[in-house]
C-alpha cells in the first residue's frame, strides 16, 4: 500500500507569520493535530497542537489580562514550529512511513511531490492502514503459529489452509525476541475440524486460535 492510497491531499496550511490562537482555531474547528507551515508555495515547516500550546502563556503567569492578550497577539506560528521537516513522497510506502513516524517519535508526515506540498499522513492513517491490511474488520479465524524459519514453510501452511476450503484473509510473518518464526492468519471458514492437527503435522505449533464473527 501507498502513501498516496491513505494520505490527506490538499493539506490545511498556515503561514510562519499566522497567529498562534488563529493556528489553534484552524486546528480544532477542522479536528486535525498538526499544519505544514508554507511561505508561498515553499514549504518551511511544520507545527502542531502540542507546539502551539507550550508557545501560550501559562495561567500561572504573573501578567495581567490585558498582558497576556497582547503577549498572544504578538506570538507566530513561526516562534514554535520545526523547521527540519521529514517528508516522504506520495510512491513511498505505508510501511516506510510508519518506521520514519517511530524512529523519529512524531505523529505525521508532510507529503511531497518535488518541491511541490500534496497532502500530509499522519498516525491514524498508518493505524487505519494496517487495520485494512490485516483484514480486522471482516472477521474471520485469526491463527498464530510458531514455525522454523525456512524456505517453503510459508506455502507448506498456505497449501493446508487451501486444500480445507480456507480462504486467506491476511498472513502475517515476523521473527519477534525469541528468534522463533511467527505467522499469524486470518482466515475465512466455517469448520475448523481438522485444520489445526494438519497445520501441526507440517511443523507448526499452534499458539492461538480466535474466531470473531
Amino acid at each position: 500500500m501507498l502513501i498516496k492510497d491513505r494520505m490527506t491531499r490538499n493539506p490545511i496550511c498556515v503561514t510562519p507569520e499566522t497567529n498562534i490562537l488563529d493556528a489553534l482555531d484552524l486546528m480544532k474547528r477542522h479536528r486535525i493535530r498538526r499544519l505544514p507551515v508554507k511561505e508561498g508555495t515553499k514549504l518551511v515547516g511544520i507545527i502542531t497542537e502540542l507546539d502551539l500550546l507550550k508557545l501560550s502563556p501559562s495561567p500561572a503567569s504573573s501578567l495581567s489580562i490585558w498582558e497576556l492578550k497582547y503577549l498572544v497577539a504578538k506570538m507566530a506560528v513561526k516562534e514554535g514550529m520545526a523547521r527540519d521537516v521529514i517528508t516522504v513522497g506520495p510512491e513511498d510506502t505505508i510501511e516506510k512511513a510508519a518506521l520514519l513516524m517511530r524512529d523519529n517519535k512524531i505523529g505525521g508526515l508532510p507529503v511531497m511531490a518535488g518541491n511541490e506540498l500534496v497532502g500530509i499522513i499522519t498516525e491514524t492513517d498508518i493505524f487505519d492502514a494496517f487495520v485494512d491490511m490485516l483484514g480486522i474488520r471482516r472477521g474471520g479465524t485469526r491463527i498464530s503459529l510458531h514455525v522454523e524459519d525456512k524456505p517453503g514453510a510459508m506455502a507448506a501452511l498456505s497449501d493446508v489452509i487451501r486444500d480445507l476450503g480456507f480462504n486467506i484473509i491476511s498472513a502475517v510473518a515476523f521473527t519477534p525476541q525469541d528468534k522463533k518464526a511467527q505467522v499469524v492468519f486470518r482466515l475465512e471458514g466455517n469448520k475448523l475440524d481438522g485444520l489445526l492437527e494438519q497445520l501441526k503435522k507440517v511443523g507448526a505449533e499452534v499458539l492461538h486460535v480466535e474466531t470473531n464473527h
